[in-house]
């Protein structure tokens, strides 16, 4: 009798030890500092891939993406109702002027059972009898329109009074939602979100933003440095938030078109885009303490920003 022995299954490529591990993120990651511990990578060498361009997580392929609240749903309404699909209202949400405003709007609205809204946006979420689904990648600007509207399609250059925030890898949608809602108070002109390694537009982004996701114009990029490269050739000077900066915040004079790039939350901007920025800012703190959050450190330095530049009306 013949013996049957089974055979070990065959794998055609060899798995990349540093596929989806830590180590792999940090190889990514330049020498600077992020707002935390930041941590040091390695030097990554090789052929850069090429990003392919494609809208964020969130941008509206059929997947639900729910915000929550009167204020967040009034916001929408009033600022970009093209984004809202459904609302949901509870029967006893007593506000006659939301009612109103989605009756006004002739989007279709549902009642909102409390189970259902539990399972739509959790059950530790302060909706107040309010949900909507939004398709979020209508709230997006593609780059080339965003920056065309800023030159008046090439004919103009953008002056010193135009500020722009990037962000380079938040995944803490409240850091994202916060740096949104300090972009819009300090008078940025727009906020560049990645579609990779980056916390997409959420309902927590939106509620935390105090529903300034509907009033500043976000734009996906695909690839942060080159998105920068074209930046940079319409004339915007680079600045990244590092702990060890050679410029003091204070001493920055921001006398051009500004792009303000914040890092990941533990291991700063990485080094390629790093590397891109015209001047390395710090903001000086007391050594009482060592970091400060991303989107605090972000705040910190739009509000530098807009004290040479006052925004309209202030």
């Amino acid at each position: 009798m013949k013996r049957h022995t089974k055979k070990a299954p065959r794998h055609s490529k060899k798995r990349n030890p540093l596929r989806n591990t830590k180590r792999g993120a940090l190889a990514r990651r330049g020498n600077a500092s992020g707002y935390g511990h930041g941590r040091r990578g390695s030097r990554h060498a090789g052929t850069r891939r090429q990003i392919p361009v494609a809208a964020p997580r969130s941008s509206g392929n059929g997947e639900k993406v729910y915000i929550y609240g009167k204020h967040a749903l009034a916001e929408a309404l009033t600022h970009a109702p093209h984004a809202v699909r459904r609302v949901f209202l509870a029967p006893e949400m007593d506000d006659p002027e939301l009612r109103a405003l989605v009756k006004k709007s002739g989007i279709e609205a549902g009642a909102l059972k409390s189970h259902d809204a539990g399972q739509m946006v959790g059950h530790d979420a302060s909706h107040q009898g309010v949900v909507a689904i939004m398709n979020t990648g209508a709230l997006m600007t593609p780059l080339a329109e965003f920056v065309g509207s800023l030159t008046d399609r090439g004919t103009r250059a953008p002056d010193a009074g135009t500020m722009l925030v990037l962000l380079d890898e938040l995944t803490d949608p409240h850091n994202v939602g916060a740096i949104i809602r300090s972009a819009a108070a300090f008078g940025a002109a727009g906020v560049l979100i990645p579609s990779h390694h980056q916390a997409p537009i959420t309902g927590a982004v939106v509620k935390t933003s105090a529903g300034m996701a509907f009033r500043i114009p976000l734009v996906p990029i695909a690839n942060v440095n080159q998105a920068i490269d074209a930046l940079k050739k319409e004339g915007f000077r680079t600045y990244g938030l590092v702990m060890d900066g050679a410029m003091a915040l204070a001493d920055e004079p921001f006398d051009a078109p500004a792009l303000v790039i914040v890092g990941n939350e533990g291991e700063g901007i990485r080094e390629h885009t790093l590397a891109r920025c015209d001047v390395r800012l710090r903001i000086p703190m007391d050594p009482r303490a060592e970091s400060l959050n991303a989107s605090v450190s972000a705040a910190v330095a739009l509000y530098q920003w807009s004290v040479q530049h006052p925004p309209h009306g202030a």
